[in-house]
């Protein structure tokens, strides 16, 4: 057993805790038990004194009969001595009736026994009885005690040991577990035990803590192989870009050209690592540290206007059926994003001089974000796919509009952090409805 280990600390703690109250308990039993000897032979005593003066009182006189088996007396009347037993010297006598105490008790040195004496006073008698070798039974108490306690501590140590094994168990398995886990290997957990104590708590938490960390891992792979794909097409362009212009002296012009293609592919990879990142920053356990209070239709007005110039551009008509006050301790950045990314897209896919109709409204303590447009619609079939990172509907379609596929994916990852619905309904050619239910707080 390791001297370090949680086990021996605690074994030492308890048994010296053990130790102690041993020892308290045997001198606090010692007390009452030597107290509980003491009060009986007293109590025998004055028993025998009260007979003795009793048959005195009566008969005047005192015979050999007085002497009671293994006790010696001494009658006194008006402090004259009228009987003594040849146990008792004169000065002993008078010496006792001055030390002012009825009752005395006296150890011998040759055995385990005790002597007691007691004197009883009442009116102008004195009656002083004496009795030897009377069994201490207080030392084989303490002889019983003395073999007893180690035996008992090393019982109460032993017990203590076994049941500290059978709490530790699951600590135990805890620690063969955490040394299986890798940034590779998250599949192990622990079994929760059967009883509801901390132990389980422990577990409980241990087991939520990996699938925390497993899901972070996951989202940490997908973002290096999403950032590692995606930006292969813009890395390449501004690669090409640059050994066509470097092969040759040119122009100024075509300089300015070539870093205007340069610029918008920076701005393209820019976009797409703050995309990327907006969907593994946040989940379900650090999204509420990051709640502050806002205008949710304010911010919702804030978002039209961002996007008030290519309405403009394209003639759409913006329009409100339903806009409530709305105010709640949410995620800023996740609502602005779910906001803009739904709006942008009704603007992309909607063609020009079409209505685009949003309500904003709460109901039952749930907030409702509905948009409907008048766009190209999305086939039946896809509908299950265009919340997929990076999916795209039929690209041949909408070669001129420019996305990367991760706005809905977005919007998705958002709203389940809050545990709320996204329903999408569309037709093609026809139009895509969207509603956003959330519960606020």
């Amino acid at each position: 057993m390791k001297t370090n280990s949680l086990k021996t600390r605690v074994l030492i703690w308890f048994g010296s805790v053990v130790t102690i109250i041993l020892l308290l308990f045997s001198i606090s039993f010692r007390y009452f038990m030597n107290q509980s000897i003491n009060n009986n032979i007293k109590a025998h005593l004055h028993n025998d004194a009260i007979e003795i003066l009793t048959d005195f009182k009566q008969n005047s006189t005192l015979t050999p009969d007085y002497e009671l088996y293994g006790e010696e007396m001494a009658i006194l009347k008006d402090k004259k001595l009228l009987y003594n037993s040849t146990a008792l010297d004169v000065q002993k006598i008078y010496k006792l009736i001055k030390d002012q105490t009825n009752f005395q008790v006296y150890e011998n040195d040759d055995d385990d026994t005790v002597s007691a004496t007691y004197i009883l006073k009442e009116k102008n008698f004195i009656i002083i009885v004496y009795k030897k070798n009377i069994d201490n039974k207080i030392e084989n108490f303490e002889d019983t005690l003395l073999f007893l306690d180690p035996i008992l501590l090393l019982l109460l140590l032993f017990a203590a040991s076994k049941l500290i094994d059978k709490i530790l168990f699951p600590i135990k398995k805890l620690i063969e577990t955490t040394k299986d886990i890798s940034v590779n290997n998250f599949s192990s957990t622990i079994e929760l035990p059967k009883k509801e104590d901390e132990i389980k708590e422990l577990v409980n938490s241990f087991n939520t803590m990996i699938i925390r960390l497993k899901e972070g891992v996951e989202n940490l792979d997908r973002f290096n192989n999403d950032v590692s794909h995606e930006l292969k097409t813009p890395l390449t362009v501004i690669q090409g870009e640059i050994e066509i212009t470097l092969r040759k002296l040119r122009e100024p012009q075509e300089y300015q050209k070539s870093m205007q293609v340069i610029y918008y592919e920076a701005k393209q990879m820019q976009s797409i690592v703050e995309n990327l990142l907006l969907l593994t920053k946040y989940s379900q356990q650090n999204i509420q540290q990051s709640f502050q209070e806002c205008q949710l239709d304010s911010m919702l007005i804030e978002v039209l206007d961002k996007f008030s110039k290519q309405i403009k551009e394209k003639q759409l008509n913006i329009k409100l059926k339903k806009l409530e006050s709305t105010s709640s301790k949410v995620n800023k950045t996740l609502f602005y994003s779910i906001f803009s990314n739904l709006i942008d897209n009704a603007i992309k896919y909607t063609p020009q001089g079409k209505n685009i109709y949003i309500s904003f409204y709460t109901k039952n303590e749930y907030m409702y974000f509905e948009i409907q447009d008048e766009g190209i619609g999305i086939d039946k079939s896809q509908l299950s796919k265009i919340t997929d990172r990076f999916y795209r509907v039929d690209e041949s379609r909408n070669k001129d509009i420019k996305g990367f596929g991760l706005g809905l994916s977005i919007v998705k990852n958002s709203i389940n952090l809050y545990g709320g619905t996204l329903i999408i309904n569309s037709k093609l050619n026809k139009g895509t409805n969207i509603l956003v239910k959330i519960l606020l707080n």
